[in-house]
């Protein structure tokens, strides 16, 4: 929860507004856990969950953004 709450904070303070902040936030989220992943040498089908499947929730949040940014039209 920590890990989302950090984005959401500086997304508000951004000057080009909450929207386009948070998406991104979240791609650069989604990025260093792809880099978090490969160093620590995860497997990506792994039994338990590690920072891939981190990377799959924080990419399904960014297309959600982006989504809700391309219907507002800004």
């Amino acid at each position: 929860m920590l890990r989302l709450a950090i984005p959401i904070l500086f997304a508000t303070f951004g000057r080009i507004g909450f929207g386009r902040s948070l998406a991104a936030l979240l791609w650069m989220t989604m990025i260093l856990c792809a880099m978090l992943a490969v160093l620590r040498r995860e497997g990506v089908f792994a039994a338990g969950l590690n920072h891939w499947d981190e990377m799959i929730g924080y990419t399904a949040l960014f297309c959600a953004a982006m989504a809700l940014i391309q219907s507002s039209g800004n």
